[in-house]
């Protein structure tokens, strides 16, 4: 069985999907610690005025450090208007985009509603993301759902082995961290992915390979996935 443990981000790029279309069990990596300068609040749009970063402002229930927290225990900071403003950014940036009316009605209710935990509104969105993209056979589960422990490398095999997986999908980034031997012992295989895509069109130049998934969807509608895993 192919498994991705991936942490939760917000509106991710297309190598976050891949992963998810190369999986038979996609595990969303919730309980490790908030990064405060990665993608798990926060992602990059195309406009006329060049990429921007659009960012979910969180804070902590407790007096403690967000790179202590767990991601599943950061809340959203519900007296900033960033809903608002993100979806406005949306639509200004995408409103003449080919298929932005075809699926604004599925993103704008996550841009009207009042989630308390990010970790909800990340998972809930990029499941809604994925079927969009036409991903259907992909499962999803929660490591702060499974019983495991130890550290990295560790943690990641018992979460592995304990859902019967038997080759495991991660970025190339991991190399630098993984200890491969280990894998090994347990039976389970390795795979790092290759992000190679191809262009397509953007509103705005120059070409951004990096920015959110939105903009590939907004551009490309139901063939967005002949420029990912096709």
């Amino acid at each position: 069985m192919n498994c991705v443990i991936l942490q939760p981000s917000y509106i991710p790029w297309r190598g976050y999907f891949h992963q998810i279309q190369r999986a038979d069990l996609f595990i969303f990596y919730d309980d490790v610690n908030f990064d405060k300068d990665g993608w798990r609040n926060r992602n990059r749009v195309k406009t006329a005025h060049g990429t921007k970063w659009l960012t979910i402002p969180v804070t902590t229930a407790q007096d403690r450090q967000l790179h202590t927290t767990p991601i599943n225990q950061v809340q959203i900071c519900q007296d900033q208007p960033w809903k608002a403003a993100h979806w406005r950014t949306l639509q200004h940036s995408y409103s003449k985009a080919p298929f932005f009316k075809q699926y604004a009605p599925l993103l704008e209710p996550f841009y009207q509603m009042d989630s308390l935990l990010l970790s909800e509104l990340l998972i809930n969105l990029t499941k809604v993301l994925t079927q969009a993209l036409g991903i259907g056979h992909t499962r999803f589960a929660r490591s702060s759902d499974l019983v495991a422990s130890g550290t990295k490398t560790e943690r990641l095999i018992e979460i592995l082995a304990g859902v019967g997986a038997t080759h495991y999908i991660t970025g190339p980034a991991a190399r630098n961290y993984m200890d491969e031997s280990m894998f090994h012992r347990a039976g389970i295989t390795i795979e790092y992915m290759l992000y190679e895509y191809p262009e397509y069109d953007q509103l705005y130049t120059p070409f951004d390979p990096a920015v959110s998934i939105l903009d590939l969807l907004f551009m490309k509608g139901p063939e967005a996935s002949r420029y990912i895993w096709q």
